[in-house]
């Protein structure tokens, strides 16, 4: 009995580290370079999930900074139907941002590879 409780622990805890590092579906990762070519596209909403103090030290102006922290209570700041591009300093926060984004309904969300570190 203590075999089989033991498997169904380790399955579970498989499962739910395989769940974490799967990509959400709908979600896409771009590079800096592709998301630098999109900047000036109306329909689409850039975010960037860093700490002030990070935002203020280097940005792009598109940006507007939602730290992930408070993503959650600013989610009202975003259009669901437009796409939002997402960026933090190596795309980790980011990637957490946008899966967030995605499991409140928004529609499409773009995650920035490597962050501003490829910027």
């Amino acid at each position: 009995m203590g075999t089989i409780i033991m498997w169904v622990v380790i399955i579970a805890f498989v499962w739910l580290m395989i769940r974490q590092f799967m990509p959400v579906k709908g979600m896409d990762n771009i590079t800096a370079s592709q998301a630098k070519a999109r900047t000036n596209e109306k329909d689409v909403q850039f975010v960037d999930v860093r700490t002030p103090h990070e935002y203020k030290a280097n940005h792009s102006k598109k940006f507007k900074n939602i730290p992930l922290g408070e993503l959650p209570k600013r989610m009202n700041d975003l259009d669901k139907n437009k796409e939002v591009v997402v960026i933090c300093q190596s795309g980790m926060r980011s990637a957490k941002a946008a899966k967030l984004l995605k499991k409140q309904g928004f529609e499409k969300v773009t995650n920035i590879k490597g962050g501003m570190n490829a910027w």
